[in-house]
């Protein structure tokens, strides 16, 4: 497939709803377009799903088998990955460099969760258990890990290939069926992605592509009685929609992959100049368009302005541009939407008293483009841009005495994704660890990911947890068999 063709084939999609413009963010200008798949084809999307778990077409085959085709998958993920790149660059404004690094990010998930797909199983024990009766039995007892009929996957617009992969890998290797939604600003990849299964030898009717709105398509998935599960990566005011719609229709299953609001926390015996390079490129990264920055950073007072001059010097440096000019670092915010939301949480910084150390505006060109951002003078109590996620390339910095000081300020959320330490204090380092609340946090690093680790969030940041064993677990039901021997 080429870039063409995939934007030509988008606008062919059968729908009865809204026509959806697919906006460049770095020229504004629409792409293509596509028409909301609309609640019928979600009907039909789901029945496909389940006449094909029901057949055995998939779940049905040996684990070997399975993990043959999600190899396969995985080599041709990689064979088209210049056509994927190209695609998430123009989708969402991301420098060429790191959309070829999530595109190959993204068929290791398939071969990570090939390994699994002969490890699913169960436990076994020979007993003498007690029933009502109670009179002791001699029983055979096990356990059956079984997989969820449907599944929906619904992904956001920030890393279109990663998260697809990073879901429906695990699902496939579980051996469920699926409906899949990417965003309706980012549904480019998806249709190359839907190809390479195809071609691969996925089963026809295991894997559905809906291409729709969230509130519309998106909302069809999380209230469909046939639908057992939903993995949803996303806002947490999304995931508490999603929550809703599932206590009202079957209680379907939920692995909700939410907001964050990280916080880094920089000691004054740290190695300040790769702590300062690592928390500015962690907070400016993508734009700050993803759940993991670390828009909070806490320094420990007496390096306090030192920390604030070099992550304000390294704001100005990075160079800002699209995917085709040369040494760009960062792309732009997704859309006129997200621009606006940003530019509003400064707005109201402004008004609040907060100083704008650096950034603080839309670049003067095409394209929805923001200066990355350093605040201070935030008060933490009362400021919306130290307490809610902002999604934007901007960063509170505050100073803190000691650590009982730092460790209430980083816990002062109703988030808990992730946190990053930066002491050369082992012992330091490990009791926080330990004391903050969040899903992951990295000692003396930033922005580390391997497949084999679990992740998810604390709080309201999440239900569940993505990648590793705990990654294919979520897709499984267990299932307890006593035999009286």
């Amino acid at each position: 497939m080429t870039v063409q063709s995939v934007l030509d084939e988008i606008r062919k999609r059968p729908g009865t709803g809204e026509v959806i413009p697919v906006i460049d963010p770095v020229t504004e200008e629409q792409i293509t377009e596509f028409t909301d798949c609309g609640s019928e084809a979600v009907d039909t999307a789901v029945a496909r799903a389940k006449a094909s778990f029901e057949s055995g077409a998939w779940q049905g085959l040996t684990g070997s088998a399975k993990a043959k085709v999600m190899w396969r998958i995985a080599d041709l993920i990689d064979q088209n990955a210049d056509v994927l790149a190209e695609l998430e660059s123009l989708n969402a404004g991301i420098p060429t460099n790191q959309a070829q690094t999530i595109v190959s990010v993204g068929s290791e998930w398939f071969r990570y969760y090939a390994g699994w797909c002969t490890k699913v199983d169960g436990i076994s024990h020979d007993v003498n258990a007690g029933g009502l009766t109670g009179v002791d039995s001699h029983m055979h007892a096990y356990t059956r890990k079984e997989p969820y009929s449907v599944v929906g996957l619904i992904f956001p617009w920030n890393g279109p290939v990663f998260n697809y992969c990073a879901k429906l890998a695990p699902a496939l290797a579980a051996g469920c069926s699926s409906v899949v939604k990417p965003a309706e600003e980012t549904p480019l990849s998806a249709l190359v992605l839907d190809r390479i299964l195809a071609e691969a030898g996925v089963p026809d009717g295991v894997v559905n592509l809906l291409t729709g709105y969230g509130h519309t398509a998106g909302a069809a998935i999380t209230a469909h009685p046939d639908v057992d599960k939903v993995a949803f990566t996303g806002s947490t005011e999304v995931g508490r929609e999603i929550a809703r719609a599932s206590a009202g229709s079957n209680l379907k299953k939920l692995t909700l992959e939410l907001g964050g609001k990280s916080p880094v926390l920089i000691f004054d015996d740290a190695d300040l100049d790769m702590a300062i390079m690592m928390a500015g490129f962690g907070t400016f990264v993508h734009s700050g368009q993803a759940c993991v920055c670390g828009s909070r950073i806490l320094v420990q007072r007496s390096v306090y302005e030192r920390v604030v001059e070099g992550i304000a010097q390294l704001a100005d440096n990075l160079k800002l541009g699209g995917p085709k000019e040369e040494g760009s670092m960062i792309g732009p915010l997704i859309s006129a939407k997200q621009l606006s939301r940003v530019m509003g949480y400064i707005d109201q910084g402004n008004s609040d008293g907060v100083e704008v150390v650096t950034g603080g505006h839309r670049l003067d060109r095409t394209g929805y483009f923001v200066h990355p951002t350093v605040l201070t003078n935030v008060d933490p109590a009362t400021s919306k841009l130290y307490q809610e996620e902002i999604f934007g390339p901007v960063v509170t910095i505050l100073p803190f005495d000691d650590e009982d000081q730092a460790v209430a300020m980083a816990n002062d959320s109703t988030y808990g994704l992730a946190a990053t330490v930066w002491t050369r204090d082992l012992a330091r380092s490990h009791r926080l660890a330990k004391r903050l609340q969040a899903g992951t946090v990295s000692l003396n690093c930033q922005l580390v990911f391997d497949h084999s680790m679990p992740f998810g969030g604390y709080k309201q940041s999440g239900w569940g947890y993505e990648s590793g064993k705990a990654g294919i677990d979520t897709y499984l039901q267990t299932k307890t068999v006593w035999a009286q021997l």
